[in-house]
């Protein structure tokens, strides 16, 4: 095997390596939220706090899905945490968020204070991370895709949210 084979074999095994939550945790007042919306009908919602655990860099969040989530998009919606990170200040802490704990949609603003799965990353925790800004970079996917001799039919999440509870705005209002 080629070292180019093995470095990327390694490096797909890495990718995949799925995270288990380690604690679970009251989230803060106010989590970082993020989310989006299908271009079918349905949207998803995440909050995430970034804190010290035992030293090290911790995240700790939830996600939910619209109740009027479409057909197509049911049981997909999750994927969109796949390629989402958390951003601690400029620096990427964690990717891959399928070990935030899946809970019903609320308002934006009702995330705070809600029981969240926790992972611990490699990172050091310092002091400065307190005042750093934290966001969930959730980037536009394809979730389904159906071709046919009629052509292409996909639907897509469009990051801008959150936007997972009837309540919260939507990017078209």
């Amino acid at each position: 095997m080629t070292r180019f084979a093995m470095l990327a074999a390694l490096a797909l095994l890495t990718a995949c390596t799925a995270r288990t939550p380690v604690a679970s945790m009251r989230l803060g007042e106010s989590p970082a939220m993020a989310g989006g919306t299908f271009s079918a009908p349905g949207a998803v919602s995440v909050a995430v706090d970034v804190r010290e655990i035992n030293g090290r860099t911790g995240i700790c969040g939830v996600w939910s899905e619209s109740d009027t989530v479409s057909a197509l998009v049911k049981g997909r919606s999750r994927n969109v945490l796949g390629p989402s990170a958390v951003m601690l200040g400029q620096e990427a802490v964690v990717s891959g968020l399928f070990f935030l704990r899946k809970v019903p949609a609320r308002p934006a603003a009702s995330y705070g204070g809600i029981e969240a799965d926790c992972v611990v990353t490699d990172r050091a925790w310092s002091a400065a991370d307190a005042a750093k800004p934290v966001r969930v970079h959730m980037p536009r996917q394809v979730v389904y895709q159906d071709i046919d001799e009629q052509g292409i039919f996909q639907v897509v999440f469009r990051p801008g949210g959150p936007s997972a509870h009837a309540d919260d705005p939507k990017p078209w209002d």
